[in-house]
């Protein structure tokens, strides 16, 4: 187990908590806990009758946040990845919920331990599993996918503009022996983009993430399913760090705050779809000039939050 100490400033925290409205005594999700700087301002404003679900996939995240929650008595935590979360409450014998709230990217502790391969910036091992029981890690993704898949993920999941470049040169030097350090990797995107940028590396290292930790899929997976689970009133509230995972909860509480989804051609709704949420955020809330300055990481943070009707 890594004894680095996790360092670790909630994003977008008093929005957060001030839009989940949150009951004293109700029952809240926690899906991201990382080290559990969200979770503890959702405790603190808990009654001892208010209970608090907090479930992370990754080992070490749970065992940082125990020690940052444990003079929290109503607080249970789940190794799971939230995709379960219907499973999740089925365990503990819970149906309806008073809110919930997703932190959708990686952990600052993450990223600041080199061996966990998702920084660009220090030398480790290419991994970035945020669940480390599963199989599938980045080495093997640029070590094994087709020159074609590459050129896909880093297209789609990076919007990298040089993906073809960079994929070539992958394929290139992997004919030579394993890449197999986040370096080795860096080294070779920066000779394939041509930019004058200070991190031209960092939408290939996303799109290896997202791959690796099947995230897209995952976020748009849940979202609906937590919702299903809110109590009339409760909110869901949802922090994404990047386009991608924004577009996806963007189009989401659209779809779900619209009633009838018929084509306008027809004169009578003939769809019975009904809308399960109100969007709360009609613009997502972004970090304040005063909290940009004493955490740079909230700068792509973008906030979206709907209730439950």
């Amino acid at each position: 187990m890594n004894n680095m100490k996790f360092e670790h400033i909630p994003v977008l925290a008093t929005d957060t908590i001030k839009n989940l409205n949150i009951k004293k005594d109700g029952v809240y999700v926690d899906l991201t806990l990382g080290k559990g700087g969200h979770s503890k301002m959702i405790l603190e404003n808990l009654s001892d009758k208010g209970r608090l679900i907090a479930i992370d996939q990754d080992k070490e995240a749970i065992e940082a946040a125990k020690e940052n929650l444990k003079d929290f008595s109503n607080v249970t935590f789940i190794n799971s990845n939230f995709e379960k979360f219907e499973e999740v409450l089925a365990n503990l014998g819970l149906d309806l919920i008073d809110g919930a709230l997703m932190d959708i990217g990686v952990s600052s502790y993450q990223i600041d331990n080199a061996e966990r391969g998702f920084s660009y910036m220090k030398d480790g091992p290419l991994d970035m599993r945020m669940n480390q029981d599963n199989e599938l890690t980045a080495e093997i993704v640029v070590n094994e996918y087709s020159q074609d898949e590459l050129e896909r993920i880093f297209f789609e999941y990076g919007e990298e503009r040089f993906s073809k470049s960079v994929a070539r040169n992958i394929i290139k030097q992997r004919s030579e022996g394993r890449i197999d350090s986040t370096i080795k990797l860096r080294d070779i995107i920066r000779k394939s983009i041509k930019s004058n940028e200070t991190h031209p590396e960092k939408r290939v290292f996303q799109a290896l993430r997202i791959e690796v930790n099947r995230e897209l899929e995952v976020l748009e997976n849940t979202i609906e399913t937590v919702v299903d689970h809110l109590k009339v009133g409760g909110r869901i509230a949802i922090i994404s760090f990047h386009s991608l995972e924004d577009r996806i909860v963007k189009n989401k509480f659209k779809d779900l705050a619209t009633a009838c989804i018929c084509p306008p051609e027809l004169p009578v709704c003939v769809c019975n779809h009904k809308a399960k949420i109100k969007v709360i955020t009609r613009k997502p809330i972004t970090a304040t000039m005063k909290e940009l300055k004493m955490n740079s990481r909230s700068k792509p943070a973008k906030l979206r939050v709907g209730e439950r009707i």
